[in-house]
């Protein structure tokens, strides 16, 4: 009974979230909103006894893909008019695309409903032991078998990471004024420091 009332609540706290992040006007909240989503999609996951993908909702997209964005919409400098009228201009590809998809998934729907696809016949040498925690089987995996992959995964993330930050630090046409300048520190003349007095009683400023 806990996991069925567990499993409706975070399923509709999932769909709820997934409508605020598409129906939201500020990018920030529908970040927000993404990373609820994230939260609930990792409680279904440990419903499952999938807790190696719930921990990697967790850690990966909340931990770090899910604030990165949050990051990258707060620092860059975002036009919402032009935004909004970039999307309206943009309206009638994105029902066409969404259009296919639904199409995509009702096809699919219907051919699970003629039977499966078989694949080949399973010789049961992958097949983990019963007592084995499926966190200790992906590791094994992950760390021979597709260790090659794996780091390729982690170089995409540096590059992504680096083009973030890069965005956000990209100079603009009128120079940024709370940009630190190195240079400017380094030449700086004892007598342009800023100099501590004591003034009197009185003796402070004078206008």
């Amino acid at each position: 009974m806990i996991q069925a009332i567990a499993f409706y609540l975070f399923a509709g706290l999932m769909l709820a979230s997934a409508v605020m992040v598409i129906s939201a006007r500020n990018p920030v909240h529908s970040v927000l909103w993404l990373i609820l989503a994230f939260f609930n999609g990792a409680g279904l996951m440990v419903l499952i006894g999938a807790e190696f993908i719930a921990m990697l909702l967790v850690i990966v997209y909340v931990g770090a893909v899910a604030v990165l964005f949050l990051f990258v919409v707060m620092m860059l400098n975002i036009d919402f008019a032009e935004m909004r009228a970039g999307f309206i201009k943009n309206a009638p590809l994105g029902l066409l695309v969404a259009f296919i998809l639904f199409l995509e998934l009702f096809v699919g729907l219907v051919a699970t409903g003629q039977g499966g696809v078989t694949l080949g016949t399973a010789d049961g040498l992958s097949q983990q032991a019963s007592d084995t925690p499926n966190i200790d089987a992906i590791g094994a995996l992950l760390y021979t078998r597709y260790v090659f992959l794996f780091e390729v995964a982690g170089i995409i993330l540096l590059v992504a990471m680096i083009g973030a930050i890069v965005l956000t630090h990209r100079t603009k046409p009128g120079g940024s004024p709370g940009r630190q300048d190195i240079g400017k520190q380094v030449r700086r003349r004892p007598e342009d420091a800023t100099v501590m007095k004591q003034p009197e009683v009185g003796k402070g400023l004078e206008l």
